[in-house]
């Protein structure tokens, strides 16, 4: 079955009577009721298929995690409240005191600061290594090494990682490989297939495709998943059946959408290269793009996402930042409306300048989430910003 029809109808199949509804009933509730002593024990046994309180399960969500594993290519996936929820589930399962995570020092903020600020205070121990690092992984997994996290392509850089390299030493070395899969979504990067044990996103971004949703999944294998779905419980941070609604909803169009997002990125990407208002242009469909061969490698499609370091340093972004007018200035990305933001206020604030630098952000960059609109429209208003 073709991936555009399966996230059309994965999912389907719950029972809502003689006439089964067409999309994804949205069962607003706290708990479940049972007819008996006898059905709650074979519940408890796993004998019983079933409900018992929304924290657990809830048939929405349940359907919707059935289409993200559809197009994840995974035998399992959990929807979060957040993608932070995501990853700090993950994170707080797979790791105890005295493990290691290496992780590439060009990451999402968010995730910087979930190990510097909450995981050493459970004496888990992080090192962040080098792009040019993560390309040979063997030499920097450690005894203590415990799972790899990286992105692939990097928030706000775009710089590309060899998925299928990290995977291996991973295997290698027997450790976990994890990566954080949103700037690609599946669609144009399917990591699981090359050999990754944990892809999350924030289903925020692609998966849902309207600003209108926060959550984050994890996806994986049946064995990967389990000790996470049992740590969800506890911690609470399963998404609710309303946004997991809208979720599965926005993903039934998304082959369409991220096609063409990746369209759109690319003819904004082409029109930027070179400009002279422009130091540079991130995109890894340019050819002038460093990671461009690995790209091509494992992206069928190069993503909706071009930033840009514009002349003039910071007070040439501001510049440029506040004369935008189609494109409108917002945090977040993956809508079908384009969207822009200054990393050095966002996804990478509060960062010294140093780690800046080791993270390769500079204070002249404007991250563009490409949406949907038309593509000489958004050249339009870049070059009128630009001037």
């Amino acid at each position: 079955m073709k991936q555009a029809t399966k996230l059309i109808h994965a999912g389907e199949g719950v029972d809502t009577g003689k006439t089964p509804s067409l999309t994804t009933p949205i069962y607003e509730t706290s708990t479940f009721v049972f007819d008996s002593v006898a059905d709650v024990e074979r519940y408890q046994a796993g004998k019983l298929d079933g409900y018992l309180y929304s924290r657990y399960e809830n048939p929405t969500v349940v359907a919707v995690e059935q289409k993200v594993a559809a197009v994840d290519g995974a035998e399992q996936s959990l929807l979060f409240s957040s993608g932070m929820a995501a990853i700090a589930t993950a994170f707080i399962t797979l790791l105890k005191a005295g493990d290691e995570v290496i992780c590439c020092s060009a990451i999402y903020g968010g995730t910087f600061h979930i190990l510097e600020d909450l995981m050493s205070k459970f004496g888990i121990a992080h090192r962040f290594v080098s792009i040019e690092e993560m390309s040979d992984p063997l030499k920097v997994i450690g005894p203590a090494t415990k799972l790899v996290w990286f992105e692939s392509p990097i928030n706000p850089t775009l710089r590309c990682i060899d998925i299928r390299t990290v995977a291996a030493a991973c295997k290698k070395a027997g450790v976990l490989s994890g990566i954080d899969n949103t700037f690609a979504s599946p669609i144009n990067q399917p990591v699981l297939a090359m050999g990754i044990d944990l892809s999350m996103q924030s289903a925020t971004k692609y998966l849902n495709g309207h600003s209108d949703v926060t959550g984050g999944v994890l996806s994986g294998s049946k064995a990967v998943i389990a000790p996470l779905a049992k740590m969800r419980r506890l911690l609470g941070g399963i998404m609710d059946p309303q946004p997991a609604f809208a979720l599965g909803r926005g993903m039934k169009t998304m082959p369409l959408r991220v096609a063409q997002h990746n369209a759109n990125a690319m003819a904004v990407a082409q029109f930027l290269d070179g400009h002279a208002g422009i130091e540079r242009v991130y995109y890894p469909g340019l050819p002038s793009h460093p990671d461009h061969a690995i790209a091509k490698g494992q992206m069928s499609g190069f993503g909706g996402m071009v930033t840009i370091d514009v002349k003039g340093g910071r007070e040439g972004a501001f510049r440029a930042f506040d004369r935008l007018k189609v494109i409108k200035r917002a945090a977040s990305l993956g809508g079908v409306e384009s969207i822009c933001s200054l990393p050095i206020l966002t996804s990478q604030y509060g960062l010294t300048d140093e780690e800046l630098v080791k993270a390769g952000v500079s204070k002249g960059m404007i991250r563009i989430s490409i949406g949907l609109e038309d593509a000489s429209d958004l050249i339009a208003d870049l070059e009128q910003a630009l001037a």
